[in-house]
């Protein structure tokens, strides 16, 4: 099981990423008219993405694949890692030249919103088929690489909170507290992308 960019995001929940997460408003619509989602909201999900991921540790340890299936979902894994980590590097490379001043924010967010369904599609589909790759969850390795999956979930709730207050900025300046936030936020999200596929190779040829 492997994560998820992170830059924010407005769309409705839920949407924890990268920015799984991030979403621009529709082409000539008010910006910073939406109320931010409340956090008890954000705080319920964050909840029951725990509570998922440690479902999916159960499951693992009862899900018995034959040879057939653990190639099929090897491959199907390495497809879900290309498709949420090729979505989290073009959302956040958005982000950087945006940091830059060679992008608008209203891009950024407009190319966020766009690969969202991209990025957490490949996040379900990395945990779904890791329930049949056989996971060794007494290794340390696989305890960390749980620990990215989840920080990766978390920060997607987060990012999505930033990007609300992103849009409410408008073509305005942006403080720079919240492009701090916002280059943190896509750092670990990058940071758990990256470290959560480097192990999962790892332990594929372990």
């Amino acid at each position: 099981m492997a994560p998820t960019s992170n830059l924010p995001v407005t769309a409705p929940l839920p949407r924890p990423a990268g920015v799984p997460g991030w979403a621009a408003p529709a082409d000539g619509a008010a910006t910073g008219d939406a109320p931010l989602t409340p956090a008890w909201a954000l705080a319920a999900l964050g909840v029951l993405s725990c509570a998922a991921l440690a479902a999916a540790c159960w499951l693992a340890g009862h899900v018995h694949a034959d040879v057939p299936l653990q190639i099929a979902a090897r491959f199907l894994h390495l497809v879900a890692l290309v498709v949420g980590l090729g979505s989290v590097l073009a959302v956040d490379w958005f982000a950087v030249l945006w940091m830059l001043g060679r992008r608008r924010l209203a891009e950024v967010l407009r190319t966020a919103r766009t690969l969202q369904g991209p990025i957490w599609l490949g996040l379900g589909g990395l945990v779904v088929t890791g329930l049949f790759l056989r996971p060794d969850l007494e290794s340390p390795l696989t305890g960390i690489k749980l620990g990215l999956v989840l920080a990766i979930t978390l920060n997607g709730l987060y990012a999505h909170r930033l990007g609300q207050r992103l849009d409410r900025c408008g073509g305005g300046r942006v403080p720079r507290r919240l492009r701090v936030r916002s280059g943190v936020a896509a750092a670990v999200s990058q940071l758990g992308w990256w470290g959560a596929g480097l192990i999962g190779f790892l332990n594929s040829h372990s």
